[in-house]
């Protein structure tokens, strides 16, 4: 699986795991269609579930006018992912994590949710 894809389907999982309190584990195992296991799919996951605190913190501190328990889900939970790959992941670019953070944002959120989610990233990496 390519990283865009296993970004997008870590967002999926991910989602799920916020609304429904579901175990990481668990969750992976019932979104693998193929049953191959895809490493960094996993490591965003698991990584994100186990960081959450501390992403929020940071996602909280960089935010203006806004509490972290006023973003949407969908943006919050894009925001988890690209801070948890900025903050842990030092094999990709903080670009690369941005761009594919606002295309998520753009395809899952509303028209405002990529500036958003560009605005709140780029004060994280400043």
């Amino acid at each position: 699986m390519k990283r865009h894809a296993a970004r997008e389907k870590a967002f999926q999982i991910l989602f799920q795991i916020d609304l429904n309190e579901l175990d990481p584990t668990q969750a992976l195992a019932e979104h693998n269609e193929t049953g191959d296991t895809d490493s960094f799919l996993e490591r965003l996951v698991k990584g994100v579930v186990e960081q959450k605190d501390t992403i929020d913190d940071s996602i909280s501190n960089h935010l203006e006018n806004w509490t972290i328990k006023r973003i949407a889900s969908v943006e919050k939970t894009i925001l988890r992912i690209a801070t948890y790959e900025i903050t842990y992941l030092e094999d990709i670019p903080t670009n690369v994590s941005i761009n594919e953070a606002v295309e998520l944002a753009n395809k899952y959120g509303d028209d405002k949710s990529g500036k958003f989610v560009n605005g709140v990233l780029s004060k994280i990496i400043a």
